[in-house]
């Protein structure tokens, strides 16, 4: 297949306001943060192609890290090179960061019904979101009956065997499929190449090794270096993202004596009332940890050090993903692995998307509402949180 170079087309500032108007609309979590990402940048504007996108959010799912912030780190990277990657992080991560601090510092609280159904409302935005990206990447990457069995064989999985288990087992099930069942079908895989090379990725999965072992060594010589390595640990070795960090991030600060079991479960709930990766939840505990560096210090320590590990992780991986896909067999496996992302996708549209946030009728008609803005009318993603955020206000106030 013809591959094309993904040099960048655009500039840091592009990819910062882009991605400041999904830090400040992106509610439900990772996988309805992947439904954002796809219908602002694949189907708006364009910055990458269906096929591609899919494939980052296939690779992002294996690495360990948030996949979500993963997938929008490469496609900053894609867009405007490094510092387009740095934009993308920042502007994306710093709204609930910011939020969380204060709400560490006493300065934002919610509470009252009506705050907790405009909180709920958002909650439905997230099931018109994960819906819409369903139905779109069901379309170009489930065409056929093979393809299609791969992605209801993935839900099958997903839904008994749970969590990033299921996740990553989904994608291999897919790939392994793929070679079987998708072996004579149009390629998915994206054209373009992500970039960096080889060397360099070589390079950043060797700092990754380095700090995970060398960190706990050091950690001793200060508190800030013990921060340091408690989230860079939790972030390396949580597979699947969002809550499944809470029990690592629990383990490092609530059992040392770093914050107060009540303070940890305080800022998990704020956590989910802010849009954005939930990995910010560790900028919260940064303020809160106690003895010192904490407040702002304590907080960019946190922050960093639990992104860290997946961002070298994934620049990293992305040169060899290169060589990969250019195997046809390799290509034949993206095109199950692919239809597997739909499979997850569609898993997690049910739960925890669906179930969590869907109650009673009425909300099902809110959310039905939603759906239709984004499918047949094509509101904007921001429109639309806004609608349901203040639907849910007025269900509570009545």
């Amino acid at each position: 297949m013809n591959e094309t170079r993904s040099d960048p087309q655009g500039t840091p500032g592009e990819v910062f306001l882009a991605f400041l108007k999904l830090g400040l609309t992106s509610f439900g979590g990772p996988i309805a943060h992947l439904g954002y990402f796809r219908e602002e940048l694949v189907t708006r504007r364009r910055w990458i192609d269906e096929a591609g996108y899919a494939d980052l959010v296939a690779l992002c799912q294996f690495l360990p890290g948030p996949a979500s912030s993963q997938v929008g780190f490469a496609l900053g990277l894609m867009r405007a090179g490094p510092l387009g990657a740095l934009a993308a992080w920042t502007a994306f991560t710093l709204p609930s960061a910011i939020l969380l601090v204060l709400f560490a510092f006493g300065a934002a609280a919610l509470n009252g019904p009506v705050a907790q159904g405009a909180l709920h409302g958002l909650k439905l935005v997230a099931v018109a979101i994960v819906a819409q990206a369903v139905l779109g990447m069901a379309k170009s990457l489930t065409p056929d009956r093979e393809r299609a069995l791969i992605a209801v064989l993935a839900v099958l999985l997903v839904v008994i065997a749970g969590g990033a288990i299921g996740q990553v087992g989904a994608i291999l099930l897919g790939g392994v499929l793929g070679l079987w069942l998708c072996r004579n079908g149009d390629a998915t895989s994206s054209p373009h190449l992500f970039p960096g090379s080889p060397r360099l990725g070589a390079v950043l999965l060797m700092l990754f090794a380095v700090l995970l072992i060398g960190l706990p060594v050091l950690a001793g010589l200060g508190q800030g270096i013990a921060l340091f390595d408690a989230f860079y640990r939790a972030g390396a070795l949580v597979f699947g993202g969002g809550h499944v960090v809470l029990p690592l991030l629990e383990a490092e600060v609530v059992a040392r004596g770093w914050v107060s079991a009540d303070a940890f479960l305080a800022g998990y709930g704020a956590t989910q009332a802010v849009p954005g990766p939930l990995f910010t939840f560790a900028a919260y505990l940064g303020a809160v940890s106690s003895p010192e560096p904490n407040g702002i210090v304590g907080s960019g320590i946190a922050l960093i050090a639990v992104f860290l590990p997946g961002m070298l992780l994934l620049v990293g991986t992305l040169p060899f993903w290169n060589a990969l896909r250019r195997w046809p067999q390799a290509q034949a496996a993206m095109r199950g692995a692919n239809a597997a992302v739909v499979g997850i996708l569609g898993a997690a549209l049910y739960n925890p998307v669906f179930s969590s946030a869907v109650l009673q009728p009425l909300d099902f008609a809110i959310a039905l509402a939603g759906f239709v803005a984004l499918v047949a009318w094509k509101a904007p993603p921001w429109i639309v949180v806004l609608a349901l955020g203040l639907a849910g206000a007025m269900t509570a106030a009545l």
